[in-house]
């Protein structure tokens, strides 16, 4: 069986190409994506998902 944090992955990916694959919305896509499988999982299979780590949150700088 799929880890939850491989099927959110997918269904992130197939959020974001449904809308026609835009920029700089990957947070967006993940947090959807968290939600609709949180609604179709039972409650016992939830817990903390950590954020997407392809996502950048722009805590750390960049050195030029």
């Amino acid at each position: 069986m799929d880890s939850r944090e491989e099927r959110i992955k997918r269904r992130a990916y197939k959020i974001w190409e449904r809308e026609g694959r835009p920029t700089g919305r990957e947070q967006e896509h993940w947090d959807q994506a968290v939600q609709e499988i949180e609604a179709e999982d039972p409650e016992t299979e939830r817990g903390p998902v950590e954020a997407d780590p392809t996502v950048d949150d722009g805590s750390q700088s960049s050195k030029a």
